[in-house]
């Protein structure tokens, strides 16, 4: 019998081909011989206690200048589908919570949803990296400007950034003596209205900031170190930073041991951690990206790694 697996994404017609990790997983989804089914957060919607959606066949080619056709929709059950992957970019914001539910009632019809809405709800991709203290730098979480005034003067070299950012977004570096710690305070915390993560400045960033990707909770055996662009201090891609790639360290597995059992526990099948460093900065959840990248880098297949994972978990006639 045929998988069919569902994807819940920002337009495919928008993805940068070449980088687009969702991409790279209908690829290997395909190649199994699954069935595509596209959807996108408005095609979602609950009928009573009954996940729906307006899901639209899908095909996906390795082709930059077409990468994709997608055909008429069909209003059907979310329960049809085997598996959905829920690759919605941040910020997590009212529609994509509402979303998670309505993925939380197809979960409970029987579809495997990766990764699980609880999860997505519950381990925000920077405060969750708090739960392993052992790994992370020095950090607080407030909106008091007076805290965040006082880790300045403590660690002299710190980094201020949204919780609920993505791809570099508003993330200051604030030195020792910067005029502008005031205004950086109250930009990001909306004159004290929102909670905003300050952690101490890794050096190390000039070398990379490490994207490792972890399927069941098992880090791959290496990682996208992406080093920003002269005159930046952010690494991501987004933000202009070279991609290499790179072996893990010893410090490397150990932080990944540190957190596998849990991401197991919380059945996050596919994880992106960064790490600066020593450190442990962000525990990614939502959409993980840097496939494509170490695919090229290392002539391998996470995707197809991927839905090995999820193939595991489909009941045995599937």
């Amino acid at each position: 019998m045929t998988v069919k697996l569902g994807v819940v994404m920002d337009p495919i017609e928008n993805i940068t081909y070449k980088k687009d990790s969702s991409l790279a997983m209908l690829l290997a989804a395909q190649q199994r011989g699954w069935e595509l089914w596209y959807m996108e957060l408005p095609d979602l919607y609950l009928h009573g206690d009954q996940a729906r959606a307006n899901m639209k066949p899908l095909r996906v080619m390795a082709d930059p200048e077409c990468w994709f056709e997608r055909s008429e929709g069909a209003d059907l059950p979310l329960a049809d589908l085997d598996v959905i992957l829920m690759r919605k970019d941040p910020p997590v914001d009212r529609e994509f919570l509402i979303a998670t539910h309505i993925l939380e009632a197809a979960q409970r019809d029987g579809t495997l949803v990766v990764n699980p809405p609880q999860a997505l709800r519950d381990c925000n991709e920077k405060l969750y990296a708090t739960w392993f203290p052992q790994c992370t730098p020095p950090l607080i979480v407030t909106r008091d400007p007076a805290r965040l005034r006082a880790f300045h003067a403590e660690h002299s070299d710190v980094v201020m950034k949204p919780i609920d950012g993505m791809g570099g977004k508003s993330v200051f570096r604030v030195r020792p003596g910067d005029a502008n710690l005031g205004v950086i305070i109250e930009t990001l915390t909306q004159d004290g209205q929102h909670q905003i993560m300050a952690q101490k400045y890794l050096p190390q960033i000039s070398e990379g900031d490490k994207r490792i990707l972890l399927i069941d909770g098992e880090p791959l055996p290496f990682a996208l170190a992406r080093v920003p662009a002269a005159g930046e201090n952010r690494g991501n891609l987004a933000a202009g930073g070279r991609g290499e790639g790179r072996e893990l360290t010893e410090r490397d597995r150990w932080i990944c041991a540190q957190l596998g059992p849990a991401l197991r526990e919380r059945n996050l099948i596919f994880v992106g951690i960064d790490v600066i460093g020593e450190y442990l900065t962000e525990i990614n959840v939502t959409s993980p990206t840097c496939i494509r990248e170490l695919d090229k880098a290392f002539d391998v297949d996470i995707g197809g790694q991927l839905m090995e994972a999820i193939a595991r978990r489909l009941p045995a006639s599937k």
